[in-house]
């Protein structure tokens, strides 16, 4: 007996035919529907589905956190009450002349905590500098490791922890499948204290580390709850030296992943349910308790982002984003990020051979697009797209813009099916606000493009499958949602 079509799969149509241009132009008489969508659903509908077991557990994992104003001179005192003997630290050129690490060094130094420092950590890392980072690394074999700086540097130093424990291993043994080998990390690994300097990635309390492979001009990463820092130490005077640029694709990287864990498929909808707890994966889907983060991290925010790029000395905004960022790392590092951070890494990876594009304010000579910036090109787009698979949830977030609450009239009387359009247009006009080039288009990318993009996002599986709506990603129908949504991204 063929299986009934499902509430998600009926929506998935629905929001195809609203939001694809079809290509071949032919659609059912009257209906609307391309006709190659209505054929790909009624074999859907006709095709026998195998019995796979859905998840029916997650788990919450996340790194201790300190939390206050000067906490980063307290380093010392750690790495000496967990009796290291040699400590790897690692940061990157610009911050290693500024006070955080000048403070971390002293700390150190006081506690006669012995260390050596890797100042050479790469702005957007590649597996090029991954490896730099582990051939140092595994040369001096640290007991501990000490992050201090962006999400770059912690990643890197994430890595470099792993490839120290795991010593013959190659760094594709556990790159996320497809790409590459995906495998379990079963080893304990040493411990690692992150120092963020930015209120963005939350990497200091998440298991996650990307990096840039430019010889397949996209980004990817390592996922596993194992990488988490011992301890993430978030101090509210470590982004005073941040450039307003920073400090606003930062927080559209906290903003976005927000609002993605909080409206990633529930955990009980992923498949497979593992066969042993190990391979449960680090990001599972929407929880209970990662929403709690997640939506009060959006809040926060929406709030305090604008205010921050207003002034950037604004010591209350910003202390708020470190918080978010924290909060927000909770919430994916369990829930998970999908379709923005999915499309962000083939924008910023296919940018350097491509377009070229330099973002303003950051401080290189190489070709740009900040992190949180390549998430946000696409973010009115998908927004719109994933609305149908959970109105309630999308009205919330549309309430936060709106700075009032989903029960209020002017939320309230917004049809179900015009959530999209209505969370497109909040979108948008937020980032307009910050000065977020208005899609793809603004940054070089052009309709002839978008099929590049579209087979740069697919391979990123480990968040593509926490995508609500986007539907079989081996089949016509998820590459037809990539290619609307990325089209639908080219400019608003």
């Amino acid at each position: 007996m063929a299986p009934l079509a499902s509430r998600n799969a009926i929506l998935r149509l629905m929001n195809l035919s609203r939001h694809t241009i079809c290509p071949c132009h032919t659609c059912q008489s009257g209906s609307g529907v391309p006709a190659h969508a209505v054929n790909a659903f009624k074999r859907q509908l006709a095709t026998p589905v195998n019995a796979v077991e859905k998840e029916y557990a997650f788990e919450v994992a996340a790194s201790n956190l300190r939390f206050g104003d000067g906490v980063t001179k307290e380093v010392g005192m750690d790495f000496a009450n967990m009796k290291a003997t040699k400590v790897g630290v690692f940061t990157d050129p610009n911050i290693a002349k500024l006070a955080p690490l000048k403070s971390a060094i002293e700390s150190l130094e006081a506690s006669q905590v012995p260390f050596e420092v890797f100042s050479n950590v790469a702005v957007e890392p590649t597996d090029s500098s991954w490896k730099e980072a582990i051939a140092w690394a595994r040369k001096h074999d640290f007991s501990h490791f000490l992050a201090v700086g962006g999400g770059s540097v912690m990643d890197t130093a994430k890595a470099a922890n792993l490839f120290t424990v795991y010593k013959d291993a190659d760094l594709f043994d556990f790159i996320n499948a497809p790409i590459g080998k995906g495998l379990p990390i079963k080893k304990t690994l040493r411990p690692l204290i992150a120092v963020p300097t930015t209120a963005g990635t939350g990497s200091e309390t998440t298991g996650t580390a990307i990096l840039d492979i430019p010889s397949m001009n996209f980004k990817t990463g390592i996922a596993n709850r194992a990488l988490r820092p011992t301890l993430g130490i978030v101090d509210t005077q470590n982004t005073d030296t941040c450039p307003t640029a920073v400090h606003i694709s930062s927080g559209l990287d906290v903003l976005f992943h927000a609002m993605e864990s909080y409206t990633a498929i529930p955990y009980y909808e992923r498949t497979p349910r593992p066969a042993n707890p190990i391979l449960r994966p680090a990001y599972q889907g929407s929880n209970p308790i990662s929403d709690v983060f997640s939506l009060w991290a959006l809040r926060q925010t929406v709030e305090n982002l604008p205010l921050v790029a207003k002034d950037p000395s604004d010591k209350e905004a910003k202390t708020q984003m470190m918080l978010a960022a924290a909060f927000a790392g909770i919430g994916f590092g369990n829930g998970g990020v999908h379709l923005c951070h999915a499309a962000s890494y083939p924008i910023s990876g296919l940018n350097k051979t491509g377009p070229k594009y330099k973002h303003p304010g950051y401080v290189t000579d190489k070709p740009i697009i900040p992190h949180g910036i390549s998430v946000a090109l696409t973010g009115p787009s998908v927004f719109r797209f994933t609305a149908p698979s959970s109105p309630s949830r999308h009205r919330e977030a549309l309430a936060i813009f709106h700075h009032t609450t989903p029960t209020d009239p002017s939320i309230a009387r917004i049809a179900d099916e015009d959530i999209g359009e209505a969370l497109y247009d909040s979108i948008a006009k937020f980032l307009d606000g910050l000065g977020v080039p208005r899609g793809l288009k603004a940054v070089g990318y052009t309709q002839g493009d978008v099929e590049k993009l579209v087979q740069g996002t697919l391979p990123q599986r480990r968040v593509l499958d926490l995508a609500p709506g986007i539907g079989d990603l081996g089949a016509e129908e998820g590459a037809e949602n990539l290619t609307a949504i990325i089209s639908g991204a080219l400019e608003y």
